[in-house]
């Protein structure tokens, strides 16, 4: 059974591009068969597969604005298993485009649902907003992975997007859970990393995944190079860290 995942956190510089790719990746290493929606209009999960986004003729932007079959947009990675729908810089008009379209909160669910069986896992990387698309985004998935770096102002935010979670299980999605809050950017040699990790389990206990990411060279390297770290580099840091998230999330919906 196919599951949909949004990751999402209002605050930039989380970890939240690079755990969409690497966890992407991840899946399909173990099998599973993966799509990955760039559903932000820096298009940073894009270019960092390698899609170069100035040659395609559709994007989600078409997809949501247009009302396009979303399988002329998927692309086939160089990773084996792993597909993406790519976004654009236009998606960035698309908020004030889809404002007054009919149903305009479900767009995204309307689109997916003619592709769901095709996966087991859909990954949506959100934009770091708590704008329309990722209402839409929200509305669509079936739980939300929340990236949380490991720094000092690392639950500023959280109490929003929890907020807006908890909105839209009551007005839109009343399935929606939260997936689990995952560490990023973890250096075990810092007070302050161990001291973030333990608040934030404090918080909200089981739902803190037990694996973190730790600071890894090569996972900041990898996009450069349109690849996911485990194609860049197998036996990083970085590589092995998003091997073990996929085996807790995959045991997780056993």
């Amino acid at each position: 059974m196919s599951k949909i995942i949004s990751l999402a956190n209002q605050k930039g510089g989380v970890g939240k591009t690079t755990t969409s790719i690497n966890l992407s990746a991840a899946l399909a290493a173990q099998g599973k068969r993966v799509l990955l929606i760039d559903a932000d209009p820096q298009a940073n999960t894009s270019s960092g597969l390698g899609v170069e986004i100035q040659k395609l003729d559709n994007t989600i932007y078409e997809c949501l604005v247009n009302g396009i079959d979303p399988h002329t947009a998927v692309v086939k990675t160089a990773t084996k298993n792993l597909c993406l729908i790519p976004s654009h810089i236009d998606l960035v008009g698309a908020e004030i485009e889809m404002l007054n379209m009919e149903h305009r909160e479900l767009l995204l669910k309307n689109m997916l649902s003619s592709m769901k069986d095709e996966y087991d896992y859909i990954l949506i990387d959100c934009s770091p907003s708590l704008g329309l698309i990722t209402v839409n985004a929200l509305t669509a998935s079936d739980s939300v992975i929340i990236p949380v770096q490991c720094e000092f102002f690392a639950l500023e935010g959280i109490a929003k997007l929890l907020n807006t979670i908890k909105i839209i299980k009551s007005k839109l999605n009343p399935g929606l859970k939260v997936e689990g809050f995952l560490l990023t950017m973890f250096d075990n040699r810092l007070r302050l990393s161990n001291q973030v990790y333990e608040e934030v389990k404090r918080h909200f206990g089981d739902l803190v995944f037990n694996t973190v990411i730790a600071r890894n060279v090569r996972l900041s390297e990898a996009p450069s190079h349109g690849m996911s770290v485990l194609d860049y580099d197998p036996a990083s840091k970085g590589a092995q860290n998003y091997t073990a998230l996929a085996k807790e999330l995959i045991a997780r919906n056993k």
